[in-house]
């Protein structure tokens, strides 16, 4: 009888023991790898493109940071995103794309105007600005549409919408690297007229109040500019596209927009 209990005492310690080892060894299995964690929105870095001699869109200012109408939008559009920083390069206008599809940025901004070929190289946001094109010229001139231009010597910044509505006319253009490059030329008297998006020739005009020249309205489809993103990135611009509502509903893009054209918005 005392010999049974023990064997029955033995019995159950070695099942127990049993028991308590085989839950070691399955606590003891290599335990899953921590996800890790997403960059803190202080560390996310909205990298951005543009050629920043477009004033009022993208100028430098007195210290020599990205000022303007754009600069002052993509600065807010990527706070809205979460992004704790914006970084801003420049860019010579015709190498965006390029540099956009290359990685080197997230996103270009640029006085833009969304164009069905530019379309087929880069995905663009919903239009954020209307605008048309305008002709400058030296007072006395009296060009009142592009044909008048045939013969002229005209001038464009390189790859714009500018250049490309006097050149589907057949006419012959001299290209600048920037649109003050060719006011400043118009100025000099090395050229008749120049092309080029309205608010940008009317800000010179304006900082310029001596200077003799005279603008008009081109008789040229309306333009509607976009921020560029790479093809196929859905997620940034699902983002982008949100923010830009939420400030066009919310009054804040016209607060940007008023600052800096000194009037409402236009409903586009």
């Amino acid at each position: 009888m005392f010999k049974s209990k023990v064997r029955l005492v033995l019995a159950g310690l070695l099942s127990l023991s049993l028991l308590t080892l085989a839950g070691c060894g399955s606590s003891s299995a290599p335990a899953p790898k921590p996800e890790t964690p997403a960059p803190a929105a202080a560390d996310k870095v909205l990298k951005v493109g543009s050629d920043i001699a477009y004033a009022p869109f993208e100028f430098m200012d007195e210290k020599q940071q990205p000022t303007g109408f754009d600069m002052e939008l993509i600065q807010a559009l990527g706070a809205d995103m979460g992004y704790g920083k914006v970084s801003i390069e420049t860019c010579a206008f015709d190498g965006l794309i390029p540099a956009l599809q290359a990685g080197k940025y997230d996103a270009i901004i640029s006085a833009m105007t969304i164009t069905d070929e530019r379309s087929k190289s880069i995905q663009f946001s919903d239009k954020y600005f209307k605008t048309v094109q305008y002709i400058a010229m030296k007072k006395g001139s009296d060009f009142k549409k592009l044909a008048d231009l045939k013969g002229k010597k005209v001038g464009v910044q390189l790859n714009t919408t500018g250049q490309y509505a006097v050149e589907k006319l057949g006419m012959e253009t001299k290209k600048y690297d920037t649109t003050p490059d060719a006011l400043n030329d118009l100025l000099n008297g090395g050229l008749d007229a120049v092309v080029a998006d309205a608010p940008v020739v009317l800000w010179f005009q304006a900082q310029n109040p001596n200077a003799q020249i005279n603008s008009v309205e081109a008789d040229s489809d309306q333009e509607y500019y976009g921020i560029g993103m790479k093809q196929g990135n859905k997620d940034l611009a699902g983002k982008m596209n949100a923010s830009l509502k939420k400030f066009m509903d919310n009054g804040k893009y016209n607060e940007i927009y008023k600052k800096w054209f000194k009037k409402d918005a236009p409903k586009f």
